[in-house]
C-alpha cells in the first residue's frame, strides 16, 4: 500500500495528521476487504483552493470539506483477480485508486461547529472520501445508510469517538 500525502496549505498545523490519515485509509480498505496493493493520494489544501477545485470539477461555486477523485471504476480492479493463481511477485506495483483533497481550514471550522476534535473531523473526511473512491455514494437514503455504516465502522475500529 502506498499513501501519498501532500500539504499544500499553511493555515492549519498538520502535526500528527499523516499517521491518522494512513490509519484511516488502511482501515477503510480492511472494512471493504481490499487486500491488494493500492495507492491513494491525499492533499491538504485551504478553503480557497478547494473552492476552485469544486467550481472547476463539479461546477459548484463554493468551498467544501473534501473532494474525491476516483481514477478507475473500483470494481474493475478486483473483478478479474484469480486469487488462487495470484502471484505478488508478478504485480506491477500499487494500483492507484484515486485522490482525496481535504480542506483543513474547513475541517477545523466543522470540528468547532460540531463540537468534536479536529483529528476526528479529518479522520471522518478521509473515511468518507475513501468509500467514494471505492464506488460508494450517498445520493439516496439507502446509499447514504450503507456508506454511513461503513464510515462508522472505520471510526469504531480506530476508536475515534465524536
Amino acid at each position: 500500500m502506498n499513501i501519498l500525502i501532500d500539504n499544500r496549505q499553511d493555515k492549519v498545523d498538520v502535526d500528527g495528521l499523516d499517521k491518522i490519515v494512513e490509519d484511516v485509509v488502511k482501515t477503510a480498505l480492511e472494512v471493504e476487504g481490499v487486500v491488494d496493493d493500492v495507492e491513494v493520494s491525499v492533499s491538504f489544501v485551504d478553503n480557497e483552493e478547494i473552492h476552485k477545485l469544486n467550481k472547476y470539477y463539479r461546477n459548484v461555486d463554493r468551498e467544501t470539506d473534501v473532494l474525491s477523485f476516483p481514477l478507475v471504476e473500483f470494481e474493475e480492479i478486483y473483478s478479474d483477480i484469480d486469487e488462487e493463481n495470484y502471484d505478488e511477485d508478478d504485480a506491477a506495483g500499487p494500483e492507484p485508486i484515486g485522490d482525496i483533497v481535504i480542506s483543513l481550514e474547513k475541517a477545523k471550522q466543522q470540528a468547532e461547529e460540531y463540537g468534536h476534535s479536529f483529528i476526528r473531523e479529518v479522520a471522518y473526511l478521509t473515511a468518507h472520501s475513501m468509500f467514494h473512491l471505492m464506488g460508494y455514494d450517498h445520493e439516496t437514503d439507502d446509499e447514504r445508510k450503507i456508506m454511513r455504516e461503513k464510515e462508522d465502522e472505520v471510526m469504531r475500529r480506530l476508536k475515534i469517538e465524536r
